[in-house]
């Protein structure tokens, strides 16, 4: 009898189409998935109006990405971080940064090697690891600051290591790694001789005093770093999938030349509007800062006030609650719970960890505060209930 291959057979269906069910058989306001209710700038949507328009963009982008957005990409680089991009030979253009990731991962790791993970970690880490045939080994997260132990991470690295994931600003604990955290993740790495794939697709979500810092800047990293980033968070245009992976072109040409079987090129015409949006001026990217520091602070003052702990987050648009003092289960029975009696839709953290750390998240779920501020509002107003 057929059946399906071994390599997928643990992966489930991921727990936000399920949350995404609930919330809407319920009617719940949804803060689960990292998906924002409003749109683009509208300039932006004028420049992919415009490429759409124009006759010379509705066949197949070139598969490492166009011209202009690779160049975009390495002057983006150039100009936040102070990198000196190949724009030509460091730079590919991939659907999403969840394509990014995987095809890294796919391209520069062999069957059998080691790929360090931080948990709690975005879902699509580990079945990349696995499809790859590579095997995970997990570091975790320590709340309520969600810190790194750094006793575990070093046993974490063994001489079949090959690859470190990293993700900063991270998803979901909200924490932008520190100098010193990333000076300790950079050294051992060198010492170990392993590439970082690091996923930055927050970096302009940060709130001060926290700042992003690039770890392919640290000293002895651009030669063994890769960073996969995206415009889905930068321009709230999470369904338009373009996300970019660049660093020295002997570790992208890993990653392109698994990126052209994955899915060869992606959409021509958003791609250009995506460049331009690259190159909006500082303030774009200020005003966006401050719009999330403001809705942060709406979910924080909900949550505490009813009655869940919170962190209170450095960067990315996620808060993670801990909700132990107002009821007594899983992250999953809570979120039911939640969904089903309180009107409002969050995400359980268990598929975000091994199962040899799935405790370290109970008692904590994941609330998104990249939605309107009238939902939000009607999010504290439902919280409320929770007290009674």
């Amino acid at each position: 009898m057929s059946t399906s291959a071994r390599r997928v057979e643990t992966f489930g269906t991921t727990i936000f189409t399920e949350i995404n069910m609930l919330a809407q058989q319920y009617d719940a306001v949804n803060l689960g998935q990292g998906k924002p209710d409003f749109d683009a700038p509208r300039n932006v949507i004028g420049q992919l109006v415009e490429a759409l328009q124009a006759g010379r963009y509705n066949q197949y982008a070139p598969g490492p990405g166009t011209t202009a957005l690779r160049q975009a990409v390495a002057d983006h680089a150039a100009r936040f971080y102070d990198m000196d991009i190949d724009a030509a030979r460091g730079v590919i253009v991939t659907a999403g940064a969840t394509e990014g990731v995987l095809s890294a991962i796919l391209g520069l790791t062999d069957p059998g090697d080691e790929v360090i993970v931080i948990e709690p970690f975005y879902d699509s880490y580990v079945p990349d690891i696995i499809m790859a045939n590579a095997v995970p080994v997990y570091v975790p997260l320590h709340p309520p600051t969600w810190s790194l132990d750094p006793d575990e991470l070093r046993s974490a690295f063994s001489k079949k290591t090959r690859a470190l994931l990293l993700n900063t600003p991270h998803n979901p604990s909200g924490r932008v790694f520190s100098r010193e955290e990333l000076t300790l993740i950079a050294e051992l790495c060198i010492e170990h001789d392993v590439t970082v794939i690091c996923d930055e697709v927050y970096e302009h979500l940060t709130f001060a005093p926290a700042r992003h810092l690039p770890i392919a800047t640290l000293p002895g990293m651009f030669e063994r770093t890769v960073t996969v980033s995206s415009s889905g968070k930068a321009f709230s245009a999470t369904g338009w999938k373009i996300g970019w992976v660049y660093g020295p072109p002997h570790l992208v040409e890993g990653a392109a030349r698994a990126h052209q079987f994955v899915t060869f090129a992606v959409h021509h015409p958003t791609q250009e509007a995506v460049a331009y949006a690259l190159n909006l001026p500082d303030a774009y990217y200020e005003e966006l800062r401050t719009m999330y520091a403001v809705k942060r602070d709406l979910l924080l003052s909900a949550l505490t006030n009813a009655g869940l702990k919170c962190s209170v987050p450095e960067g990315t648009y996620f808060i993670m609650a801990n909700y132990e003092d107002v009821f007594d289960g899983t992250p999953l029975e809570f979120t039911r719970y939640l969904i089903k009696e309180i009107g409002v839709a969050c995400i359980p953290p268990e598929s975000f960890y091994s199962q040899a750390h799935a405790h370290i998240g109970h008692g904590y779920a994941r609330f998104s505060f990249c939605k309107s501020d009238d939902m939000l509002q009607q999010a504290q107003e439902r919280l409320t209930r929770l007290r009674g």
